[in-house]
């Protein structure tokens, strides 16, 4: 038998008020604690994922980088960290972008009904997805995203149409924030680079070739 996973019931102010095992909890639509995540690259284009279609609901749609939820007694931050590498194989420091509440029913008879932390961060990995989460990986920008969920809506999961629907300009706000910091990052270690290349003794402009020996 497969190990129970259990999540975290909340009340409306995210306060944990118990737990519920995974599947009863979105069977019965009950209220627990959530996180999402968006990684960018240093273009910004944001990594979304395409879903296993064998997942519990939203199965074969397309969402942001990961999603999940964390345990009892597991902060949210770690459990991101966590998840993020398991789903998509890649580790990376993340920022709270936003906190969010959405619910849902899906056709399948489960919903969602979700307090959830969004994070955002910079992909600076190639992502390698767990093949039974993720069937594969694109990179768009906000804009890019945005149009193509208006072309074809049913082809994004819900969360990913609500949060862009009601929280872009924050979502917006934070992306540029990881972009503009990765920018800083890279220009650092150029420039610690070529410090350090300039400070090296072995500098081939100020070495001297080897002296010939004297013929006797």
């Amino acid at each position: 038998m497969g190990q129970i996973e259990r999540l975290v019931l909340t009340d409306d102010r995210n306060r944990s008020i118990g737990w519920g095992e995974k599947l009863h909890v979105h069977e019965a639509g009950l209220l627990h604690r959530a996180f999402s995540i968006f990684l960018v690259d240093r273009e910004g284009a944001i990594a979304l994922q395409k879903r296993h279609p064998a997942k519990y609901h939203s199965g074969g749609l397309w969402a942001n980088t990961c999603c999940g939820h964390p345990r009892p007694g597991e902060a949210t931050m770690r459990a991101a960290r966590r998840r993020l590498f398991e789903e998509v194989g890649v580790a990376a420091d993340l920022t709270l972008a936003f906190r969010s509440r959405y619910e849902v029913a899906f056709e399948n008879g489960l919903s969602e009904n979700e307090i959830v932390n969004v994070y955002v961060g910079s992909l600076t990995g190639t992502p390698r997805p767990h093949p039974d989460e993720v069937v594969a990986i694109e990179m768009l920008t906000i804009n890019e995203l945005a149009g193509a969920v208006a072309r074809r809506p049913a082809a994004y999961a819900f969360w990913l149409r609500h949060y862009l629907r009601h929280h872009r300009p924050a979502l917006e706000q934070a992306l540029r924030r990881v972009v503009a910091r990765a920018g800083s990052a890279a220009a650092d270690r150029r420039t610690r680079h070529r410090a350090a290349a300039e400070a090296s003794p072995l500098k081939r402009s100020a070495a001297r070739p080897p002296e010939r020996p004297a013929r006797g």
